[in-house]
């Protein structure tokens, strides 16, 4: 036999987690380590951080990583240390019964869809506004005590990290995550192993591993596809947010929505609502439908029950903003539903589409999350009406203002974003039930009481926290790719505490505008360059890796701050992420935020800066057209000025720097006899007391019940009772009318020859009556006058709408009449709409029938 020269199979590698020795007496820290609760409780974070301040900052402030790296030796040290021990009591008893308490069942329970979260900085799977809006949301549903679960992804590389190239260029950097070493626990089966969903894809499964986080008292449950058992087209679906191609992108949001859903049946769990936070996760519509079909129901049945228990929240403020898929791609994974759903494959791709029956129109997830949900919000009062107007074009028959589609305003969750050292200054000024009673504005007043000097001595601690930070996190990276060292001495020398600080941290998209303030450079030059009003620009932020745009304008402002007259005055910091968000919004003086109007839907950087004293100045969009004050903070205008945006970019340069020169510097430097301006503490005093209630994660949460989560609620209840009789009565009831619809009949009409000439006298009251043959249907048509105007940007809207009255029934043939009279003189458009009605529809665009008729 001749020998090989080398003879080895491949090895099937096994993943072992091998869990640090922790001693008996420092246990606690370890079941505190894995509850993300540790990271809004600044007594937990505190005590990991003096387990050992180096390694801690080595770590990311990762506990679990920490307590896995930290000696055997120090472990052993820390558990004969009393004061440690002492305080890791306090913690874990504050933890326990924290945790011990029951959910609030008064209140309905929810299952909630994203794509991101974003909970701290060691765990990334967020990549900006979106997921950290969703994280906080978990905190608050933690603190406010709600049954609540969450499901989103774990991803294997997360967003990228950001580096910057000797000039200036946005470098994109993918960093695998160790899960053994982060927050997070495996879900396990009844055999004590993983629990793998497999979701269909095609004809075959995917498999995914389900993870936990625990977010306080939250559940959030993350799906993960880098399984052995799938193929190297499938493991990847899980491997970078907005990562890939669109085939990519859809094989993520059938994971999220289809999977998300198979994964809480695996887990016995069912809500009473289900929340899509944006379209990604609009599918979840598609697998409940399937499963009411399965139990029996037909799928009008069925779809009344779904649209009853959904809430669809959109952050998006333009139609092209949504994910939208070919038809051919869409059909190549999910042609398989169709026959499950009980209908048509032209059916399901209607519902994604603002035109039934256009093959020409891909399918919108959003488009169709709208059509699979009773309720739709934006996430301000100007975005609401910004989505009822991109929305109209579903509910044919109905202007904008007339539609369903609200509105939440975000918000942030203080204890995440709130300066541990302001919250030790409420705790010391406001009630002691402040932290349960946060949107309570009279609590909030008492700030007014704080002496100004220890505000300002506060805003001077956290400037000088800040400026610390950046020269200890950044002085390596920018000797590495910013090559002249004594430039980097000298912007690290020229930062100042005692300057105005000015911080613009967000997405690097051209809307945001971030260009804007670079409009007239040798204005700016004057400004910060003043020896008696000295001013320093902090930016930060990412740009997507296929924007080309945005990290055009990254490398043109790290050109600028390279400039001479600007070097140390204007500083980009780069790799934005939640540690230095923390950092900025607590430690600048003004939070600037420029967006093109009205593309910020809401925004929400400027929340946390006004809870650390903090002051905005920005466009009137999104949040701050609610929130702004005068007397706390400056603003910009929200009307335009030019229809072309070159101009109004000028025009908006020349305000902030008008505005800089004339109002917020001499207000600073206004120092009079003390050390520092009462003006200035004022302005703080008025943005806190005045703002911050209105814009905590508390109030946000308590908005999303009051306004869709009890609705829903309470709606859902009454069809699915006693065996899902009122669903079905109302299915049966729309299949009557849509099939009658076409037949009906207006007989007649009586009207004056002043109506039916189109000229009519302001003040005059003018009846109209109508016999309609409603053909059978039993009273199921309403009728109503509709009064429009075109206003100066040449936009129809809605005058007055004036029902009429059924005054008459003789067998099918119903006479209704209106009294109406018009108190303005003008030119109008008058119009007549029938409307199919019933007492248990939730809104008129959940039956979006219409016929106008004169």
């Amino acid at each position: 036999m001749k020998v090989k020269v080398s003879n080895a199979n491949t090895p099937n590698w096994k993943d072992v987690d091998v869990k640090a020795f922790i001693p008996k007496e420092l246990e606690k820290l370890s079941e505190i380590s894995r509850n993300i609760w540790w990271s809004w409780n600044y007594e937990a974070t505190e005590l990991f951080r003096d387990l050992d301040p180096q390694l801690w900052k080595e770590t990311g402030h990762n506990p679990v990583l920490l307590l896995e790296r930290i000696s055997y030796e120090s472990l052993e040290a820390l558990a004969k240390d009393k004061v440690i021990i002492k305080r890791m009591n306090e913690v874990y008893t504050k933890f326990k019964d924290y945790m011990s308490v029951e959910p609030d069942k008064t209140r309905p329970s929810v299952a909630y869809f994203s794509m991101e979260y974003g909970l701290n900085s060691i765990l990334k799977i967020y990549s900006g506004g979106l997921g950290v809006l969703a994280g906080d949301y978990l905190k608050e549903a933690s603190d406010s005590n709600v049954d609540l679960c969450a499901v989103g992804f774990l991803y294997k590389y997360g967003y990228f990290t950001q580096s910057l190239s000797m000039d200036g260029q946005q470098v994109a950097n993918y960093e695998a995550q160790n899960f053994g070493q982060l927050p997070l626990d495996r879900v396990l089966d009844a055999n004590g192993q993983q629990l793998v969903v497999k979701v269909p894809y095609l004809d075959y499964f995917v498999s995914a591993n389900v993870w936990r986080v625990n977010v306080g008292r939250i559940s959030l449950y993350l799906l993960d596809t880098d399984n052995d058992a799938n193929s190297e087209f499938d493991r990847p679906i899980t491997h970078q947010l907005y990562g890939g191609d669109w085939e990519n992108r859809l094989k993520q949001e059938i994971l999220l929505g289809i999977g998300g859903i198979l994964t809480l049946k695996e887990l016995g769990i069912k809500k009473e609502v289900y929340h899509c936070n944006e379209g990604h996760a609009a599918l979840i519509n598609v697998q409940r439908i399937c499963d009411y079909v399965a139990e029996g129901l037909s799928y009008e049945q069925a779809v009344e029950l779904v649209r009853a228990s959904s809430l669809y929240t959109v952050h998006t403020p333009v139609p092209a903003g949504h994910d939208y898929f070919d038809e051919a791609l869409f059909g190549k994974y999910m042609s398989g539903y169709p026959a499950r759903m009980g209908i048509s494959w032209d059916d399901l791709m209607d519902l994604g589409r603002n035109n039934p029956g256009d093959k020409s129109e891909r399918f919108c997830m959003s488009i169709f999350a709208c059509n699979t949900s009773q309720e739709v919000n934006g996430v301000s009062w100007l975005h609401g009406k910004v989505s009822q107007e991109m929305f109209a074009p579903i509910w044919k028959g109905y202007f904008p203002e007339e539609s369903h589609v609200g509105y939440v305003t975000n918000g942030v969750h203080f204890p995440t974003w709130c300066a541990t050292e302001w919250k030790q200054l409420y705790d010391k000024y406001f009630s002691e039930n402040f932290i349960y009673d946060q949107s309570n504005a009279k609590i909030w007043e008492a700030i007014q009481n704080v002496p100004d000097a220890e505000i300002w001595a506060t805003r001077q601690q956290m400037k000088s926290k800040l400026i610390d930070y950046i020269r200890r996190q950044f002085r390596e990276s920018w000797l590495k790719n910013q090559g002249d060292p004594s430039r980097i001495v000298s912007i690290i020398d020229k930062m100042d505490a005692n300057a105005l600080i000015i911080g613009f941290g967000r997405r690097f998209a051209t809307y945001k505008r971030a260009h804007l303030l670079f409009t007239d450079l040798d204005r700016l030059a004057k400004i910060v360059n003043n020896p008696e009003r000295p001013v320093q620009f902090l930016f930060t932020g990412k740009a997507h890796p296929h924007d080309g745009a945005g990290q055009g304008l990254i490398k043109r402002i790290i050109e600028i701050s390279r400039l001479p007259q600007f070097l140390g005055k204007i500083i980009f910091l780069e790799n934005y992420d939640m540690q230095l968000a923390r950092r900025m919004v607590s430690g600048v003086d003004i939070w600037l935020n420029t967006p093109t109007r009205p593309l910020e839907a809401s925004g929400t950087s400027g929340e946390k800066a006004l809870m650390n004293g903090v002051v905005n100045f920005s466009v009137l969009d999104g949040w701050w057209l609610e929130g702004y004050r005068e007397g706390a903070g400056w603003a910009l205008t929200e009307k335009r000025t030019y229809a072309n945006q070159e101009h109004q970019d000028q025009l908006d340069a020349a305000t902030i720097y008008s505005i800089l020169e004339a109002e917020i510097l001499p207000l600073y430097y206004n120092r009079g006899k003390k050390d520092f301006s009462e003006g200035w503490v004022k302005v703080i005093k008025n943005s806190i007391a005045k703002i911050a209630p209105h814009y905590t994660m508390k109030r946000q949460l308590d908005d999303y019940y009051s306004k869709f989560y009890s609705k829903l609620s309470e709606r859902f209840k009454l069809l699915s009772a006693n065996d899902n009789a009122k669903a079905k009565e109302i299915a049966a009831w729309k299949q009557n009318v849509a099939e009658k619809w076409d037949s009906i009949e207006i007989i007649s009409s009586d009207k004056n020859e002043e109506i039916l000439s189109g000229s009519i006298e302001s003040g005059k009251e003018y009846s109209v009556t109508y016999v309609v043959d409603e053909k059978g249907l039993d009273d199921s048509i309403a009728l109503e006058l509709v009064v429009t105007y075109i206003n100066a940007e040449g936009k129809q809207h809605v005058y007055s709408v004036a029902p009429f009255k059924l005054i008459k029934r003789e067998g099918n043939l119903y006479t209704f009449q209106v009294k109406h009279s018009l108190s303005n003189a003008g030119s109008f458009k008058v119009m007549y709409r029938m409307f199919p009605k019933h007492a248990d529809l939730a809104h008129r665009q959940d039956f979006c029938y219409v016929r106008w008729f004169y």
